[in-house]
């Protein structure tokens, strides 16, 4: 018996490579649409929308009937338990919807974070108990891909050795019963924006807990091409008060990724946190810019950064679903050029230039 057993097939690795370099393709990221119901509730009273499932519905039908040009950009949908068993008004179910435009669906798959005892008010996130079972039966359901997001705080003493360590090691959890039940793992250690830390500082403690999911990840015999990365950009806290350009902000980005992340990896699908709809846009454009080499794909996978615009047109009006709708695609199209360094400005949108900032965001 070999000293180092392949836990999964050929076939099955072949199946997880396939699906991670389909969502990774040129020119295309994924629309993260997999709020939960108190986080959706957020988004849908600013535009005065009772949280409701026909309200909830009704949006995300709103987003994935946009048309078939909503493929040309958006290669994966991240969904919420619930949306994956709801259907648009005519009876299709949304993942068909997704799937016959060639879309990918996705699923969220973590129970949200819970405080770490014994650190300076970090978490953990959870979950793992009956993953399995779920796996299985959202791959059974249509799904290619799972997303899992944990947290680190950037502070005088955080992120500390065991909230990276205790992070790091569910998330290869995670990852591992994802691949063993069909689907890609999207791995995702967000170093949240909150605080008035420098970029360089934002670059040193992106690469510690970066470093420490790639650990454990290989401590785990995780299949490294069956999986993509969901990190946060580097950017300086929200709080910050010295400025950097979207250059300084790509550099620190790429220098960071090429000192942790393997090249086996596929794809990094950037998340937009807490930035504005235009400056994740110009940021991610940077990132493509940058000079050397890069050996993955470095695209998207945006929430309020491709939702801000369409729920502040949509206002939850069913005359207003078309506008709502263009907004969406001009921002899934944008970012599709983005993710390939061709992004020299677009047209306006409805809420391009607004913060969407949140402390201590939950999703």
């Amino acid at each position: 018996m070999s000293r180092f057993p392949l836990y999964l097939t050929k076939e099955k690795e072949d199946e997880l490579r396939q699906i991670a370099l389909a969502i990774v393709a040129k020119g295309k990221g994924i629309l993260a649409a997999d709020e939960s119901t108190g986080t959706i509730g957020k988004r849908l009273d600013k535009i005065q929308v009772e949280n409701t499932e026909p309200n909830r519905r009704a949006y995300r039908q709103l987003l994935f009937t946009s048309g078939k040009s909503m493929s040309e950009a958006i290669s994966g949908v991240i969904l919420f338990h619930e949306t994956l068993y709801q259907s648009a008004d005519d009876g299709t179910p949304f993942v068909k919807i997704l799937k016959d435009n060639g879309i990918i669906p996705g699923i969220k798959v973590d129970k949200g974070t819970v405080d770490l005892a014994g650190t300076l008010d970090e978490s953990t996130t959870q979950g793992l108990d009956g993953l399995a079972d779920r796996c299985a039966e959202y791959k059974k359901q249509g799904c290619g891909f799972a997303k899992w997001r944990c947290v680190l705080k950037i502070g005088a003493h955080t992120p500390s050795y065991l909230a990276m360590l205790e992070n790091a090691n569910v998330l290869a959890r995670y990852a591992m019963i994802c691949q063993q039940n069909g689907l890609v793992p999207i791995v995702e250690p967000e170093v949240l924006p909150d605080g008035d830390h420098d970029l360089e500082t934002a670059q040193k403690v992106t690469e510690q807990v970066l470093s420490f999911v790639y650990k454990a990840l290989s401590d785990h015999h995780i299949f490294l091409e069956g999986t993509l990365l969901k990190p946060n950009m580097v950017t300086p806290g929200q709080s910050c008060t010295k400025k950097y350009t979207p250059e300084q902000i790509a550099v620190a980005t790429v220098t960071a990724l090429r000192r942790t992340v393997p090249a086996a990896v596929p794809g990094i699908t950037f998340l937009s946190g807490g930035q504005s709809e235009e400056e994740a846009t110009i940021n991610l454009n940077a990132i493509n810019q940058v000079s050397g080499v890069k050996p993955w794909a470095l695209s998207f996978s945006f929430g309020r950064a491709l939702q801000a615009s369409v729920l502040k047109s949509w206002k939850g009006q069913a005359d207003n679903v078309k506008a709502a709708q263009e907004e969406f695609l001009k921002r899934a199209k944008v970012n599709g050029l983005a993710c390939q360094g061709l992004y020299h400005g677009g047209p306006a949108s409805a809420a391009g230039g607004e913060s969407l900032f949140v402390k201590d965001h939950k999703y």
